[in-house]
């Protein structure tokens, strides 16, 4: 007898619109994998890329890649994890699903005092942040940052790990409701730039008014088209630009001379992936976050639950920055 589950398709490149719930056969666990009972699985920006076509990616397919569950069965080989163990992930293609297929190279063992729903909340954007602050610009005390976006998923979590280091944290948000978030978390100052008439020169020259005016040392923008070149315009000599999403739209061209012309400033455009290759750097970024939300010094805030059926919907309010914290699926 067929066993069926429900799940998330894709079905063409486009909007939400093109989510729908189908039934598809629970999936078994091959070599080297687990499948896992789903609790949650998180919604990120790149699950939007996917859907749209930003990312070339085959039609149908179950969205989603990151969540956290309960172990059901374990594959060929794997002596890492048992049945009944609780485990999250941050790669594991087809997580909008009641049943995902999780390789146990990037399955992520879950402390006893970390409830599931905070764990699938934690792992993209977790260590998105982790990486951040620790790796691609190591954030040093006394430094200032611009975040741009800074009460979202990754905006709260960057803020509690840049200010645990010393930093100052200037955040942009949108409103009064995600200006509160963002001082929540640790902003020294907080920008709406619903109250900027011209982003590209207001926003710079309120960031150096309050550097004194140098600029920032680095400046955080995972929304992109929309704020690049602020962001570009608010750094110190020789600072930094890292550039970790596009949440308004993918950044056109960018001539290295306006580098130059800048401060002799540094670009870059990381990705989680190449932060968390090696199975020993994945380990230690998420027991970092996993052992500071255990000692309390780090809250994870889920903005929003949505059943798993309505992923649309909560697509919809991903892209239409009517979210803060984290957004979950929840079956």
């Amino acid at each position: 007898m067929l066993v069926v589950m429900r799940a998330i398709h894709a079905t063409e490149a486009g909007g939400p619109e093109v989510l729908s719930v189908v039934d598809l056969p629970e999936p078994s666990a091959g070599p080297g994998e687990l499948v896992v009972e789903l609790a949650a699985a998180g919604v990120n920006f790149i699950d939007t890329y996917k859907r749209a076509g930003v990312y070339p990616m085959p039609f149908p397919h179950v969205p989603g890649s990151e969540g956290a569950g309960t172990v059901l069965s374990v594959g060929e080989g794997v002596d890492t994890f048992a049945v009944g163990d609780a485990v999250a992930w941050a790669e594991a293609p087809g997580s909008y699903a009641e049943r995902v297929v999780v390789r146990v190279d990037a399955a992520l063992p879950v402390p006893a005092g970390v409830d599931l729903r905070t764990a699938a909340a934690l792992p993209l954007q977790g260590m998105t942040a982790h990486y951040l602050v620790a790796s691609t610009f190591p954030v040093q005390a006394g430094q200032t940052l611009l975040l741009t976006a800074a009460a979202g998923g990754v905006g709260l979590l960057l803020t509690q790990l840049a200010v645990a280091r010393g930093a100052r944290v200037i955040g942009l948000v949108g409103s009064a409701e995600k200006e509160a978030l963002a001082r929540g978390a640790g902003a020294a100052e907080v920008i709406r730039y619903t109250e900027l008439g011209d982003l590209t020169t207001e926003l710079p020259a309120l960031v150096r008014e309050m550097t004194g005016g140098e600029g920032v040392h680095v400046a955080y923008d995972g929304v992109g088209k929309d704020t690049f070149d602020a962001s570009l315009a608010s750094i110190r000599r020789r600072g930094m630009l890292v550039l970790f999403g596009g949440a308004s739209g993918q950044v056109p061209p960018v001539n290295p001379q306006r580098l130059n012309a800048a401060g002799s400033l540094y670009l870059t455009r990381p990705t989680l992936g190449h932060y968390v290759a090696d199975r020993e750097e994945l380990l230690w970024r998420a027991g970092e976050l996993f052992d500071a939300v255990s000692a309390g010094t780090l809250d994870v805030r889920v903005g929003a639950e949505f059943p798993l059926a309505d992923a649309a919907a909560a697509h919809e309010a991903l892209e239409g920055r009517a979210t803060t914290g984290k957004v979950l699926l929840v079956p």
